[in-house]
């Protein structure tokens, strides 16, 4: 079995949350949540993920509307998702993330985490749940 790890990105207006898989790209797990501003430094930290850990391709969440069609906020991860293309090269992947973050805040409290008080736990697990659909499927 190859080895290729993915990054998967929840891209919000503040916060971006990162997650990692496993070299085998069998297991997504919550890595860290990053400031989106400023954007340099922002895709400066992705680029050196990247490096570190040898990715293969970044799995950015799309936040497409119920319908399926692309609001505002999707339109400004399609813009940041360029902004990283033009920095880092690797292959780029959108993943579609409907309820990702009701996914994640539920995940939370389960685990009798308040999600108000968790905003950056929420990002990080709505990362890890957007690349490990992406993974799941790839399968």
């Amino acid at each position: 079995m190859e080895e290729a790890r993915y990054l998967g990105l929840d891209v919000g207006t503040k916060r971006i949350g990162i997650s990692i898989s496993d070299p085998l790209a069998i297991i997504a797990q919550p890595l860290k949540t990053i400031s989106r501003s400023p954007e340099q430094q922002s895709i400066a930290e992705i680029e050196k993920l990247c490096k570190e850990y040898d990715v293969a391709a970044i799995i950015i969440g799309l936040p497409k509307n119920m319908n399926g069609s692309l609001g505002s906020q999707a339109q400004d991860v399609i813009k940041f998702t360029k902004k990283i293309e033009e920095k880092i090269k690797t292959t780029t992947i959108f993943e579609d993330e409907r309820l990702t973050s009701v996914a994640a805040e539920q995940m939370l409290i389960e685990q009798n985490i308040k999600p108000s008080r968790n905003k950056p736990l929420i990002d990080m697990a709505a990362a890890a749940i957007i690349l490990q659909s992406y993974l799941d499927r790839r399968r």
